[in-house]
């Protein structure tokens, strides 16, 4: 049996376990690691999380950072995560200044840190990139070029979806204000919709009841953890998709389970920014159990 020392943080409740590659010496094979990221994940027989972030060395900027969803799968992105990477690397020295690139899966990000009176990060600020609409790039199946306010039927029941890339596929659904968001069965209707076969990745859904042009509440299922207090790619997938349709003007504020996220658009780049705090819950050594293949 071998030992990690790992770090547990949250993002408006969105929560990982961060490993540094660059002192724990652990396989980089990814079959190894999503073994390891379904055994730390466990809320009742590991750590418990969302899933595990490493934090490790990038050639093209001052690190890089891989994510394993509680079911082992990788992701592309995560930008709760993002935020609680900035501030690991950040608070622990390992980098100067407060603007910087991480290298993720959806490529270069940028990062911008707010510090509190003690010099630690208390928001970050993160370009999430420019939202992509095509369907072949999201990816879709579906003949349309994009796929906007488009009708589909999922266990009995019509929905309007939209969907859209930043970094990693999203479908979002604006629910009637009628709906009650908090009632709302996500896990059967997310779950039936992540697996689609018109999604060949599957997909993150979000669920959405619009309060005005500035404001909406959001609930998320994300592909390969489940529902989920909070989802910082989902939150800029739906303030995209809002925008893109006429729903929201240049900022939103996006109330989600876990906490709120400040969404402003670049009209100079047609990028999206996100801005939300990020914490260090507790550290720890986790315990595993040898895995057969070393």
């Amino acid at each position: 049996m071998r030992q990690i020392n790992f770090t547990k943080m949250q993002g408006i409740g969105n929560d990982y376990i961060y490993v540094d590659m660059t002192s724990e010496k652990l396989p980089e094979d990814s079959a190894f690691l999503a073994k390891l990221a379904r055994k730390i994940s466990d809320r009742h027989f590991g750590v418990g999380g969302d899933g595990m972030i490493l934090i490790a060395k990038s050639e093209i900027a001052p690190f890089r950072m891989r994510i394993f969803n509680a079911d082992g799968s990788e992701a592309e992105m995560c930008g709760n995560g993002l935020r609680c990477f900035a501030k690991y690397i950040f608070d622990h020295g390992m980098i100067d200044g407060s603007e910087f690139n991480i290298e993720t899966g959806a490529g270069l990000l940028a990062v911008s840190l707010f510090l509190d009176e003690h010099d630690k990060v208390r928001e970050v600020q993160l370009n999430m990139g420019s939202p992509v609409f095509e369907n072949t790039k999201i990816p879709v199946n579906l003949e349309s070029t994009e796929t906007l306010n488009h009708k589909f039927q999922v266990l009995g029941r019509e929905f309007t979806i939209n969907c859209v890339s930043m970094g990693n596929p999203h479908c979002v659904i604006f629910l009637d204000k009628t709906e009650d968001l908090q009632s709302f069965d996500v896990e059967k209707f997310g779950k039936a919709i992540e697996n689609h076969k018109i999604f060949p990745q599957k997909t993150n859904v979000e669920f959405v009841i619009l309060d005005s042009e500035t404001e909406a509440h959001q609930r998320t299922w994300e592909r390969g953890s489940g529902e989920t207090l909070a989802c910082g790619t989902g939150a800029s997938a739906v303030f995209s998709v809002g925008r893109k349709i006429g729903y929201f003007k240049d900022s939103a504020t996006i109330h989600l389970l876990g906490g709120d996220l400040q969404m402003t658009w670049n009209a100079d780049t047609s990028e999206v920014y996100k801005k939300g705090t990020a914490e260090i819950v507790f550290k720890g050594i986790y315990y595993y159990p040898k895995f057969e293949q070393y």
